[in-house]
């Protein structure tokens, strides 16, 4: 019970900075303690081992700072590095991570192969975070333009989703384009040697290109996606450690505050991680929103559960998947509606 007390107290810090970030409750922002103020130690564990890309900016920030070993200093942590959500959420459904940070596709993917995986927060979305780039010199203007086209993305990727939303949206099929599948790095070499027409990335891949090169943009997220980032965990560690995930939330969201609050600060420190531009990570951050980290409201599995029927829906993933199913409730926290089947559709051909 103790325990549970607990959780309960830190999710209402969790929740007063998340409503304060969104304009949704004023006076709580006056509450919420500066960047620097250490926090209490939490309840340990034998290894705390996490997985993180390059896009993970609260967590690639309390990685520089320390804050996760303070918070855990009779734990041994550990960090792991990973070129996209789908390696990582492979990593973690063999037991080789106790949490991870991926975009909104991967965790799709990994459901629908039965991985023994629960949602467990979620950062706001980040629309402008993604776009379909294309040379500045292509002949291809609109995203009707895609049909016929090779497109370069990372197969199960936030990117994936992106372009079957911009396909939908330009009245295409998915089998009226080539997709290639690559991950960013290669993908990035196919593109300005023009082995593909377009690429379908994400930050801060997208920022360094866009630096780099100056390609036009053919549509970001904006009113395509929101590319929600979510937290995920093996069902078991979640259960059984609530109070940790719960102190894991509490120094994201307190790395958040410090890339607000001290701009300058949070580009060196996600710079010299990353090994990226300064001029990279600027415009990395500042296309990204606020972001605290709290667990899934009933509106995000909702939006969650479109990009899960969506692919559904073109027979990339085998079966339908229901989102709120592995979504992990918090002790004391209400459960969120399950939706119903989601709408059959035929499947169309895919490449």
């Amino acid at each position: 019970m103790r325990a549970v007390n607990l959780f309960r107290r830190r999710l209402l810090k969790i929740a007063g900075v998340t409503a304060s970030a969104w304009g949704l409750a004023p006076a709580l922002r006056a509450q919420t303690p500066p960047p620097g103020d250490a926090p209490p130690q939490a309840p340990q564990l034998p290894q705390l081992r996490i997985g993180y890309q390059k896009s993970s900016a609260n967590l690639v920030i309390a990685k520089q700072l320390g804050w996760l070993e303070k918070r855990f200093p009779n734990s041994k942590v550990t960090w792991h590095e990973f070129p996209a959500g789908p390696q990582l959420l492979e990593a973690l459904a063999v037991g080789s991570l106790e949490i991870g940070m991926t975009g909104d596709t991967p965790p799709v993917f990994a459901q629908a192969a039965g991985k023994d995986l629960v949602y467990v927060g979620a950062e706001p979305p980040k629309p402008d975070s993604s776009a379909i780039l294309v040379l500045k010199d292509s002949p291809l203007k609109t995203l009707a333009d895609l049909k016929g086209r090779r497109i370069a993305l990372q197969k199960g990727s936030s990117a994936h989703y992106l372009l079957v939303r911009a396909l939908e949206k330009a009245n295409l099929k998915w089998s009226d384009i080539e997709p290639v599948y690559l991950i960013p790095a290669d993908a990035r070499a196919a593109f300005e040697r023009r082995s593909v027409d377009a690429w379908a990335v994400w930050d801060p891949f997208y920022a360094a290109t866009e630096l780099a090169i100056s390609p036009r943009v053919l549509a970001s997220g904006r009113g395509l996606t929101s590319n929600n980032s979510f937290y995920l965990a093996a069902k078991s560690f979640a259960t059984r450690h609530a109070d940790a995930v719960a102190a894991v939330f509490d120094e994201l969201s307190r790395a958040d505050r410090l890339v607000q609050s001290d701009r300058k600060q949070a580009i060196k420190l996600v710079a010299d991680f990353a090994g990226l531009d300064a001029g990279v990570v600027a415009l990395f951050l500042k296309r990204r929103p606020v972001s605290p980290v709290a667990p899934l409201d009933a509106a995000t599995a909702k939006d969650q559960q479109r990009v899960a029927d969506a692919f559904h829906q073109l027979g990339l993933i085998p079966k339908p998947v229901v989102v709120a199913d592995i979504v992990w409730q918090p002790p004391g926290a209400s459960r969120l509606a399950r939706p119903g089947p989601p709408a059959q559709a035929p499947k169309q051909e895919t490449t």
